[in-house]
């Protein structure tokens, strides 16, 4: 059975940290290219972080380059999502995807709350 667990989501002042982790389990996991999403109340989804199956290549979305990191433990099964210098509109329930080629695998989300 294929499972994507996100952990570390909570609520954190403007300008904190939080890691996000996202543990595979039921797929070959190093098999797979790794995203996070987020998707904010009354907004779409949006892709945040990309991460190839070696994680020799990551990408980023405009709002997060430079603040968020995506990295992944292929021998964890995991991977990761560091967020520093948090911004109020970063306040979103945050996903992680696996995919390759056509096939997708979704979390249930975390929920991050940035708040003064």
């Amino acid at each position: 059975q294929v499972q994507l667990v996100e952990s570390g989501g909570g609520l954190v002042q403007p300008g904190g940290s939080l890691r996000l982790s996202c543990a595979a389990s039921g797929f070959t996991f190093s098999a797979y290219a790794m995203n996070w999403y987020r998707q904010a109340p009354g907004k779409e989804r949006e892709l945040v972080a990309t991460i190839t199956t070696t994680g020799g290549t990551t990408t980023y979305a405009d709002s997060v380059k430079g603040r968020f990191t995506i990295s992944r433990d292929n021998a964890k099964n995991t991977v990761y999502l560091q967020m520093n210098s948090l911004q109020l509109e970063d306040t979103a329930v945050y996903y992680c995807r696996a995919q390759r080629g056509g096939r997708y695998y979704w979390g249930q989300g975390t929920q991050v709350t940035v708040s003064s």
